[in-house]
């Protein structure tokens, strides 16, 4: 999760934002990557800016939130701005209300206490899962081999997984459930890269809530589906993110490659942060309001109240590019993201070595309930 702006660093945004030019030529773009300049854009609608490596890692350190479009950005663009969103065709304006709770209670059910806490303590064993960092390709590999081996614990799925390259070190990962037709596909989401302070590359960042918990929901959904012998109707893909943190990264290169090649996604969940309730307070799933759709929103709230024991609220402004949700959503792809409660709640902790299993307020208890969301979204949307 990429946190809001405070006033200082919106002034130090503005000021980045002034220096910056509409026009980018396919020239001065060659130019400027070859010398290692990264190319952000800090508000919706702004010019894009160039900012040197050690620049962005400042902005990185800073939880500056920004979509860095070095990677995704082609000169053939007329700009490289990043607008609310594209039209996409055939948007899916509507979802139907949950209904298959006789064959999903069972399922939930089978969401594991141990198994979620071993893998969460397998990511945060890492020194941390920096997306320059070996660390954080080790990362990539253990959540693929993870899901592999579920797959082969289960191999009438027909699913799959596969690392998902990219030009810097970390991987994401895409594993597939193949539908029985072509149709839309269903998308959940979550970044395992981690930061911490200082030096964004080196330090220690065990990524507990921010994002191993949702990762590790994913994991676990996509174990008790593939247990019960999900066989949806239409296709399901489960995404672990590259480099979120330092401008959502992986999910920018995927969602672009999926706009490129007309991929029609009928839903996309992200879950960033799932594990935290402040202490004193009650739990709630705090819904997303920015960046999203409203109707997928309204329909993932529907999904809290059938299938869990907590409340849900529409929380306060995520703000701009501050999770993979913003990725889809800037492609014209519909959007939700339940968290973990109100953002002013949020745990104090992210991006420092504390974000631990050890903090005041992690609840195990509430991050399975975020399990269970990510279960039944899949299901209810592809079945």
């Amino acid at each position: 999760m990429k946190l809001q702006l405070s006033s200082v660093l919106l002034v130090v945004a503005g000021f980045l934002v002034s220096c910056s030019t509409a026009a980018i030529t396919a020239e001065e773009f060659q130019e400027k990557t070859e010398l290692g300049f990264h190319l952000l854009s800090l508000a919706e609608g702004a010019d894009p800016v160039w900012k040197t490596e050690e620049e962005t890692d400042e902005l990185i350190s800073q939880s500056v939130n920004f979509f860095d479009l070095t990677y995704t950005y082609t000169p053939a663009d007329s700009n490289a701005r990043v607008a609310a969103a594209e039209v996409q065709a055939a948007a899916v304006n509507a979802y139907a209300a949950p209904s298959h709770q006789a064959e999903l209670r069972p399922i939930i059910a089978q969401v594991s206490l141990t198994m979620t806490q071993n893998y969460l303590n397998n990511l945060t064993a890492l020194n941390n899962r920096y997306y320059k960092a070996a660390s954080g390709q080790a990362a990539s590999v253990w959540i693929r081999d993870t899901i592999a081996n579920i797959i082969r614990t289960y191999p009438a799925s027909g699913a799959s997984v596969d690392l998902y390259p990219h030009s810097w070190t970390q991987n994401s990962i895409v594993a597939k459930i193949p539908g029985k037709t072509a149709g839309p596909v269903t998308i959940l989401g979550s970044h395992m890269d981690s930061i911490g302070t200082g030096s964004v590359a080196t330090s220690r960042a065990p990524g507990a809530d921010d994002d191993g918990s949702g990762s590790v929901n994913l994991i676990e959904s996509f174990r008790v589906l593939l247990q019960a012998g999900f066989k949806p109707t239409t296709p399901v893909e489960f995404h672990w993110y590259a480099g979120e943190e330092a401008g959502l990264l992986g999910s920018q290169a995927i969602a672009t490659k999926y706009k490129q090649t007309a991929v029609e996604v009928k839903g996309m969940l992200q879950l960033d942060m799932t594990a935290y309730v402040k202490p004193g307070t009650t739990p709630v799933v705090g819904l997303m309001p920015d960046y999203t759709d409203a109707n997928l929103t309204s329909f993932v709230g529907a999904l809290v109240d059938a299938y869990t024991s907590l409340k849900w609220v529409i929380n306060a402004k995520c703000g701009y590019g501050c999770s993979d949700h913003a990725s889809w959503n800037a492609k014209g792809y519909p959007t939700a993201l339940p968290f973990e409660g109100l953002f002013s709640n949020i745990n104090p902790k992210i991006h420092t070595s504390g974000d631990t299993t050890a903090v005041a307020g992690f609840s195990w208890t509430h991050t399975l309930e975020y399990t269970k969301i990510a279960a039944v979204f899949a299901y209810e949307l592809a079945i």
